[in-house]
């Protein structure tokens, strides 16, 4: 847990705001749509990408030693799906009015 509050402090220098929650001896530390990085204590992982081909998830990863270069590597990632979902649920047309 510990050093997912550390990558959520590093976060926050990036002006990026995260949750963290824990249990069954992992860490989740939420960042934005589609953006949830898990970490065990030793290092920190997250969904990049999908593979089409082996039609699975590819993850990144970076050790729990270093959390202000994961989240420069988080925060590049939380910037590409900022682009990709809007920060409305009204934008994105999920709620009709």
């Amino acid at each position: 847990m510990d050093a997912a509050e550390a990558l959520r402090a590093a976060l926050a220098e990036h002006e990026i705001t995260a949750d963290v929650h824990d249990g069954y001896g992992l860490a989740v530390v939420a960042v934005w749509v589609d953006l949830l990085v898990w970490c065990d204590g030793r290092r920190f992982w997250w969904r990049t990408e999908w593979n089409a081909r082996q039609r699975r998830p590819v993850y990144a990863g970076h050790s729990a030693l270093e959390p202000a270069k994961a989240a420069r590597r988080v925060a590049r990632r939380y910037a590409d799906l900022r682009r990709e979902h809007p920060t409305e649920p009204e934008e994105r047309g999920a709620c009709p009015r």
